[in-house]
């Protein structure tokens, strides 16, 4: 109890900048390392050829589907935890920590029965048709299919336990989790793919391994660390917590969702937008693109990260001044570094891309798609810093709006548009992305200019709730 309480001293007092930025080290780093998993696959499987890319590429939703439950059990119970930390109800806090691990735990072993039994239907869904691509993609699409869902439950359990530990302000062992299974995955990946000659499904298996040690690595962490334990007896899956799961989850499990949905809508769009003999090229560019779009905007994710236990606890506590000093400071740093990055971006797309794929369509499309999305990327800083802090604060209408904007609402539509009314049609899909972000940004800053205003009226009326 001493060491929970010196933490709340610790969250609720200490400079918030300084919080901000220590908290923010770990999970950038998190972020970073976490989302190599992917980009180590489409990595070595780019060495493989243009057919095992485009189907990675493919599957790429499955991940994004197990990783957006895992985030809905996590980012639910994470922030009902923060907050009940911060008003010190330690045996409720306790309580939602075990319901959302164990509901995580059986959703991973439904996910994975599940896409075993249906695995035929579900691939059509995403792609792997050999109407639409060559056959041998769709033979590399059901190995890494098949082996993936094996890390299901792993995959979601983590994200629980690493955003739990997030949540309590020990980033740094949610770090070292994480760190530890994507270090393992790198070193995986070659081995298996190339010296026991697995192919795609190497690079599977190599993932799946790698997930588990970092569930191992992280569960321990909850053993070593002033964070809540994970217990049985703590299970409660009742109403009130069940409601709070998906009050606090429902924007993380619809932003994971629609991007899964955004990207077979992308690979559909990409592949029809060509002739046929270069559809296989167009869903590996667009896939290469996408994992390195999100390596950049996963470090902002892990500067946001740091920001929502900070705004958590002081939430809890009612201290909405430093809630409000948090968030602005977070979107000054968050604008400032994506426009850095996508200069960067803009400027040395073609090299990026040629990194994991020599092939020159590949390399062509997937510049010129590179570049119309770095354009529009700084753009972003305030959507998820946005998105986040109702997400923390319980707001999960104005949350829900912004996870789902993006990727859902917006993005869908353009992806599918766009290429019927622009000639070519592949600029229709080059364009689709920045579209979509510059009308997530226009929705996003009444609503930041609303809870701003409402902050401020907080300052002047103790008894009044942003």
């Amino acid at each position: 109890m001493d060491a929970r309480a010196d933490k709340f001293t610790r969250m609720t007092t200490q400079p918030v900048k300084k919080l901000v930025l220590r908290l923010a080290g770990p999970t950038i780093a998190s972020m970073l390392i976490s989302s190599l998993y992917n980009m180590a696959d489409t990595f070595f499987v780019g060495r493989i050829g243009t057919f095992a890319t485009a189907g990675v590429g493919l599957i790429f939703p499955l991940m994004t589907v197990m990783q957006a439950f895992g985030f809905f059990f996590g980012q639910g119970s994470g922030n009902y935890v923060s907050r009940a930390l911060g008003a010190n109800r330690i045996e409720d806090a306790e309580r939602m920590a075990a319901t959302g691990f164990f509901c995580a735990l059986g959703m991973g072993a439904l996910i994975f029965g599940l896409g075993q039994v249906f695995s035929t239907p579900v691939l059509r869904v995403l792609g792997a048709d050999p109407g639409r691509v060559a056959q041998e993609t769709v033979d590399h699409a059901r190995a890494y299919y098949t082996t993936l869902l094996f890390g299901a439950p792993f995959v979601l359990s983590s994200c629980v336990l690493n955003n739990q530990m997030r949540f309590q302000g020990n980033a740094f062992f949610s770090m070292i989790g994480l760190v530890s299974g994507a270090v393992l995955n790198i070193g995986l990946d070659p081995l298996f793919i190339f010296v026991f000659n697995m192919g795609v499904m190497g690079a599977a298996a190599a993932t799946v391994v790698s997930q588990a040690f970092s569930f191992c690595v992280l569960y321990l962490g909850t053993l070593r660390s002033d964070t809540l334990k994970i217990k049985v007896k703590n299970l409660t899956p009742n109403g009130h917590y069940l409601k709070n799961i998906l009050a606090g989850g429902l924007p993380s499990l619809l932003r994971q969702g629609f991007g899964s949905v955004a990207t077979l809508c992308l690979n559909a769009a990409a592949a029809a937008a060509v002739p046929l003999s270069q559809a296989d090229a167009a869903i590996a560019a667009f896939s290469v693109v996408s994992r390195v779009m999100f390596f950049v905007f996963s470090a902002l994710l892990g500067f946001g990260q740091g920001f929502q236990p900070v705004c958590g606890y002081n939430w809890g506590a009612r201290k909405f001044d430093r809630v409000r000093e948090a968030y602005l400071f977070c979107i000054k740093i968050g604008v400032t570094f994506l426009l850095l990055i996508s200069t960067c971006t803009f400027l040395f797309a073609g090299p990026i891309v040629s990194l994991f794929r020599d092939d020159a369509e590949v390399i062509r499309m997937g510049t010129v798609a590179m570049r119309c999305q770095s354009c529009s990327l700084p753009l972003m800083a305030v959507v998820a810093m946005s998105n986040m802090l109702f997400q923390t604060t319980g707001k999960a209408v104005r949350a829900t709006i912004l996870a789902i904007a993006r990727q859902g609402m917006v993005f869908i539509p353009c992806v599918l548009l766009l290429p019927r009314v622009i000639d070519p049609a592949i600029w229709g899909v080059y364009l689709a992305q920045p579209i979509a972000d510059v009308i997530t940004f226009l929705t996003a800053v009444p609503m930041a200019v609303h809870i701003l205003k409402r902050f401020r009226l907080a300052l002047q009326d103790p008894d009044f709730t942003p």
